[in-house]
């Protein structure tokens, strides 16, 4: 359901469209039989293995099913599911789609923020009628519904999606951000987490109304000179309205990988983080950039995680040294317990030119899942 147009004259407007259950409503178009069904999609689709969530139906939702949940928990909250195997190639057919859909709506520029999801900056006297239209155009396209926010800003338009799902559009502009989010809690903000709104609540700023009218300060105090601004603007709303076409550049490649037999021998540790640096040194080869940092990620068992970084005396290509490092990182954590997961992550050196800093721009990177397979290598790029 659509809020009523706020335009006359053409102007400016930013649109947030977001694809609705994307995964599990590309698996009904090839399962048309399990539409109205349960539908959970992760890993290798075995409910007793070790993976996690990717997406999970309307219907499954209803039982408390969430994305990033692991598989043994959502069996254990819908026994009735059906659970699927991811299969990634699938849904990023699906969305070039989707994406070519939306570059071919005139006017349009698009801004990709992962397989699902995307901003598009248009000038129209009536930002609804052409977010309806877009509705229409994927629909015909892909057989896929999406929803739509509308917004004066890329903050605003973002959150207003989640009001018109599903199959909707929904206008959030400042003329009625108070009225819609004010009395709303600050985790309901875009970009602002668990962690980030209990700092916020600590300084009494519980609510968007609270963190619009804090004092600056106070926030530069807890966040820094850069961050803090920023979360005040966030409760106002106030973020950038430009969308940008250019393509995304990644900042780092990065592996891991959930085993479904806990890792105990320090040789098959040290195999492991091998295998894991070789294949994170293909996705560098690829971008023709080295690595300058290593990140290692490790979950013991039971379920403890960790992460460690360390910078490079100079960048590199070398597998054995990316791995060597990241084996480095594990032994200073001095800890024997047995492992259920590893990951290797290179941070790369910056393109010619830098990096779009996405506080300024209001520009992040892709938000797309991660699509590997429990018991199988993760591609994790930020």
């Amino acid at each position: 359901m659509a809020s009523a147009s706020p335009a006359h004259a053409a102007v400016p407007w930013v649109l947030h469209v977001d694809m609705d259950q994307f995964i599990a409503a590309v698996e009904i178009l090839r399962h048309p039989e399990l539409a109205g069904v349960p539908l959970v999609v992760g890993g290798r689709g075995d409910p007793t293995e070790r993976a996690v969530v990717s997406t999970a139906s309307y219907e499954a939702r209803e039982f408390g099913v969430r994305s990033g949940m692991p598989l043994k928990v959502a069996v254990r909250r819908c026994p009735e599911a059906v659970f699927l195997p991811v299969d990634a190639p699938a849904y990023e057919a699906a969305s070039a789609r989707v994406m070519e859909t939306l570059r071919g709506m005139p006017g349009a520029v698009v801004e990709v923020l992962g397989w699902d999801e995307a901003f598009v900056g248009v000038t129209t006297s009536d930002p609804v009628a052409y977010a309806q239209s877009i509705r229409a155009a994927v629909l015909e396209a892909t057989d896929l519904h999406c929803s739509v926010g509308v917004g004066d800003t890329k903050v605003r338009a973002k959150i207003a999606t989640d009001f018109g799902k599903p199959r909707g559009v929904y206008v959030l502009t400042r003329d009625n951000w108070f009225e819609v989010m004010g009395d709303r809690p600050t985790i309901a903000l875009w970009g602002v987490g668990s962690k980030i709104s209990q700092r916020l609540a600590s300084h009494g700023y519980q609510t968007v109304r609270d963190l619009a009218s804090a004092d600056e300060a106070t926030l530069v105090a807890e966040f820094g000179p850069s961050m803090g601004p920023h979360y005040g603007r966030l409760g106002r709303g106030v973020s950038s309205a430009t969308v940008d076409d250019t393509p995304w550049i990644a900042r780092a490649h990065g592996r891991e990988t959930t085993y479904q037999t806990n890792l105990v021998e320090p040789d098959e540790v040290a195999e492991a983080i091998r295998s894991l640096a070789g294949q994170v040194v293909e996705d560098l080869r690829r971008e023709g950039r080295a690595c300058q940092r290593v990140f290692l990620k490790v979950r013991f068992a039971p379920f403890f995680t960790t992460n460690r970084v360390r910078k490079l005396g100079e960048p590199t290509f070398d597998p054995q040294v990316i791995a060597t490092t990241a084996l480095d990182l594990l032994t200073g954590l001095a800890d024997d317990r047995p492992i259920r997961l590893l990951g290797v992550r290179a941070e790369m050196v910056p393109p010619e030119g830098g990096y779009v800093d996405p506080r300024t721009s209001g520009r992040g990177g892709p938000s797309a899942r991660s699509a590997g397979t429990g018991g199988g290598t993760e591609d994790v790029t930020p």
